[in-house]
């Protein structure tokens, strides 16, 4: 793509109340973006609405600026074959992702950053992509089951797909990067659909984990460069991240979640939404319950996902030792196993729900002090978590 079609593809994208709907009915009257506004505003009144047209005969303000500064961002693109890249696939794109395309708005561009062979190649996976999400402010084991399950279904050959939010879905990208270097082949190992421009990093506390995204996944945006982090953009991005994969994980999101609304839109485009079960009592499992109640798939394992969509396992799984671990890192961690002979007596009253350092005193007869320490303990050894309000709550072992 030279300067000149990427300037029009902006320029359509910037045209005032032009949307992706009526932008689609110009290509398809018209062809590319360039021919679109060779036309007259009367050839544009076939297609769109004179509110519409009036929009296309003008020009946008910002245009020839935002042209310029991202023909400079792709062309200060490292050209080494192991360097980030930079690209902007349009709709007419080879490499534009199909099951994207398929669904009701598809955006007309996708700005990209990764590595070179990636970007150049076939960035999107066809049919091997799992979005996981949840909440901001997951509980520890909630954290970790996302970093699990996406670890496990990574090793499986799955690119996780997340919105690089804080909470579930950076752990979601960090257990993808933590499997095996080269267990996707050459797939990406995990897809960042942020709602920025890809000149900026939002949350700024994940800069690290772009960085390493960008080195061995691929992050996405729709928004031109220069977009800052808009509310309305973050649920709008949502339709990506649930467009690009075969099915939608929940790991942890309350009742008002905007995990909720991926969800919600993975069902709309026909595909398969699972949930994680957690307690009764957690706010941030209400909402998987919810979906759960609605017909989302319960899955206690990364098996139970990799059944669903018909995919093997991870390779080599079926040969370990019947006394090793399963091989699935998810598998381990389902609330009804049975508790480990060895769990002391503590353990066994703090159950799987997050609890009181008073209502453990209650339950073991112990004293505060003795509980306390025994906690600090179990906490130096990765069994508890301290949660906020003074509360603790048992994890799971992968």
């Amino acid at each position: 793509m030279d300067r000149d079609e990427l300037g029009a593809w902006l320029r359509l994208t910037l045209s005032p109340g032009v949307g992706n709907g009526a932008a689609r009915r110009l290509l398809a009257c018209f062809g590319l973006p360039q021919a679109v506004f060779q036309q007259t505003e009367a050839a544009l009144l076939q297609c769109v609405a004179p509110a519409h047209a009036r929009a296309l005969i003008a020009v946008p303000p910002a245009w020839e600026a935002l042209t310029d500064a991202t023909w400079r961002w792709l062309e200060e693109a490292p050209q080494e074959p192991e360097g980030a890249a930079r690209a902007v696939v349009t709709l007419g794109d080879p490499r534009y992702p199909q099951l994207l395309l398929d669904t009701e708005d598809p955006p007309l561009l996708l700005y990209l950053m990764g590595p070179a062979p990636l970007v150049a190649g076939t960035p999107f996976p066809a049919g091997r992509c799992l979005a996981v999400v949840g909440s901001r402010n997951p509980t520890a084991q909630g954290a970790d089951n996302a970093r699990l399950f996406s670890r496990a279904l990574a090793e499986a050959g799955l690119t996780i797909v997340s919105g690089l939010a804080l909470g579930i879905d950076a752990a979601a990208h960090e257990g993808a990067l933590d499997a095996a270097p080269g267990t996707a082949g050459d797939a990406p190992a995990t897809i960042a659909v942020v709602g920025t421009g890809l000149d900026r990093v939002y949350p700024r506390k994940n800069l690290g984990l772009a960085h390493r995204i960008a080195a061995r996944g691929l992050l996405v945006s729709e928004y031109p460069l220069g977009t800052p982090p808009l509310a309305a953009n973050f649920p709008k991005r949502n339709r990506i991240i649930s467009g690009l994969s075969q099915g939608t994980l929940v790991v942890e999101a309350a009742l008002a979640s905007g995990s909720l609304i991926t969800a919600r839109m993975a069902a709309e485009q026909g595909r398969e939404v699972f949930a994680i079960p957690g307690s009764i009592h957690a706010p941030q499992s209400r909402g998987c319950h919810a979906l759960i109640r609605q017909g989302a798939k319960l899955v206690e394992s990364a098996q139970d996902v990799l059944e669903e969509l018909r995919l093997p396992g991870p390779a080599g799984a079926a040969s370990q030792p019947a006394a090793a671990p399963s091989g699935d890192p998810a598998a381990d961690l389902r609330a009804g196993d049975p508790p480990d002979e060895t769990d002391s007596a503590l353990l066994k009253a703090l159950g799987f729900d997050p609890m009181a350092v008073d209502a453990l005193v209650a339950r073991t007869g112990q004293d505060a002090a003795s509980v306390q320490v025994e906690l600090l303990e179990l906490e130096l050894e990765g069994r508890v978590a301290r949660l906020p309000g003074g509360l603790f709550q048992r994890l799971g072992r992968a």
